[in-house]
């Protein structure tokens, strides 16, 4: 079968185009032909071996896909612990969910990772309280367009969503967000990023923040908190390294920093099947946008990585492995 494969390290021209084994499904697993397979930033940091789990080689990166059993069968939508960019992949039964008629492949893509992600961040470990204010990182992108969704959604008070383009600020807008900033300012100063913050909540601190850069957008944030703020820390896109906060840095403004990796959740099916049950059925009845941003064939996969990485993207990345 046709995957991309990478056999050293490094960025998007590690990626290869190859013919290699089909895999076998073990007990409790089935074998898919794959529809189409989802991109996720943490790929970019999988095949630089950057990520929060060390990687081995040879890896087929990929950690989401549709498909229909090898044989016939109905349409899911699944999580992997790799091997996505493929024309078949093995996955758990426990971590597919069937596709709702009407949902397009790119639709439940969107959700069953970066979808079940944006929903955790604001329920599991935000605990989001009607009235609060909420600021999403990367507003545009696949989990926090969602993100700004879901919160509007539970009654969140003041939307701020951070974008690097005009046009992905106003996208954030129409999605619900009530404020928008750009996260360059934090580039040379985070304290000029959470003056922003605030200002865009009408001159207050803001109680929760959505963060996935790290380095000056991660201070910036932290410091715009308000008593009993939360900031909850889901990615390093910045790919630089974050100061370790002081205990009395939390106690002063009784904050928290929370860490979330979806990873833990596949552990505990229930917490995905809580998230999934929800989010289908709101894509279903068209409540839940999802944002899809582009479909690259399985040979211009390179592209994919290289336009994510540019910040050329909006919304979910896919892969047809058929082209």
């Amino acid at each position: 079968m046709r995957a991309v494969q990478i056999t050293r390290f490094g960025g998007p021209e590690v990626l290869e185009v190859v013919d290699i084994a089909e895999p076998e499904a073990g007990a409790g697993q089935t074998l898919y032909d794959v529809s189409t397979a989802g991109i996720n930033y943490a790929d970019t940091h999988q095949i630089e071996n950057s990520y929060l789990a060390a990687q081995q080689l040879p890896l087929v990166p990929g950690a989401e896909f549709v498909g229909t059993p090898v044989g016939g069968g109905r349409r899911v939508v699944g999580l992997l612990d790799g091997g996505g960019y493929a024309e078949k992949a093995v996955a758990h039964d426990f971590l597919t969910w069937p596709v709702p008629d009407g949902v397009s492949d790119e639709q439940a893509l969107a959700v069953v990772l970066q979808g079940a992600t944006a929903w955790h961040l604001l329920r599991t470990s935000a605990h989001l309280a009607e009235g609060e204010s909420v600021v999403v990182i990367a507003g545009a992108g696949g989990v926090g367009s969602l993100a700004v969704q879901l919160a509007k959604r539970w009654g969140a008070g003041r939307i701020i969503a951070t974008a690097s383009s005009p046009e992905k600020r106003a996208l954030t807008e129409e999605l619900g967000a009530d404020a928008t900033v750009d996260p360059a300012l934090a580039d040379d100063d985070p304290k000029q990023f959470t003056g922003a913050l605030r200002e865009a909540n009408g001159g207050k601190p803001v109680d929760i923040v959505l963060e996935m850069t790290g380095g000056n957008v991660f201070a910036g944030s932290l410091s715009a908190l308000a008593p009993f703020g939360r900031l909850v820390t889901y990615g390093m896109a910045a790919r630089q390294e974050t100061k370790a906060v002081p205990p009395g840095a939390l106690m002063q403004r009784s904050r928290a920093v929370i860490g979330f990796w979806l990873a833990h959740c596949m552990a505990r099916p229930q917490l995905l099947d809580a998230a999934m049950g929800e989010l289908l059925p709101m894509v279903a009845d068209g409540s839940l946008r999802p944002i899809v941003g582009g479909r690259y064939p399985l040979s211009n996969v390179r592209d994919a990585h290289q336009d994510l990485l540019a910040r050329r993207t909006t919304g979910k990345l896919v892969l047809d492995p058929a082209r």
